[in-house]
């Protein structure tokens, strides 16, 4: 069971690593941009798509990565000052039973919309650019699919009591291995 953690937490760094590399992307050609537009008087027609496309690709990309470090944004005045087991069973229930099948409906439709556009040549229609669409939704694809699978693990830990909500350890593997 601890490699199989450890793999899928590996699947999670290895998307959060992408997402650093694509925030350098995004700011490199923001910059290109401005120096062009303003320096040049020459915009570019991507640079609108590339921002929004870049910015939903490093946001899905790091949605796993955030979950396994414990690194999202957690509302917990409330159930902080319950016990730690209680802690622990509330999230495995919320992961397991509401966010996890949220998320795989999410994963679903987009991996739908990502084929069919692959299959049908779809292009941005409001962009002077046109770019195809399925690069961007298949990584939308893949941020929600990393998620949803990252939720039921974190759920795992959660019941075996190997995780702290709130807490993580620097290798984002079980506390107790």
């Amino acid at each position: 069971m601890y490699n199989s953690l450890k793999y899928i937490n590996s699947i999670s760094t290895l998307l959060g690593n992408a997402a650093m590399v694509l925030t350098c992307l995004m700011v490199c050609s923001m910059l290109y941009e401005v120096g062009a537009r303003y320096v040049f008087q020459s915009p570019t027609l991507w640079a609108f798509d590339i921002s929004y496309m870049l910015n939903g690709s490093i946001f899905l990309l790091a949605g796993a990565y955030s979950l396994n470090h414990e690194a999202h944004v957690r509302i917990d005045f409330l159930s902080s000052k319950l016990p730690i087991r209680l802690q622990q069973n509330l999230n495995a229930i919320i992961y397991a039973f509401i966010a996890g099948p949220a998320f795989a409906a999410f994963s679903w439709v987009a991996t739908k919309k990502a084929y069919t556009a692959f299959l049908t040549g779809e292009v941005e229609n409001v962009s002077p650019w046109a770019p195809l669409v399925w690069p961007f939704y298949s990584i939308i694809a893949l941020g929600l699919i990393a998620c949803t699978i990252q939720l039921y693990l974190e759920a795992i830990k959660f019941m075996l009591g190997s995780k702290i909500p709130g807490h993580t350890t620097d290798s984002g593997v079980p506390l107790n291995d």
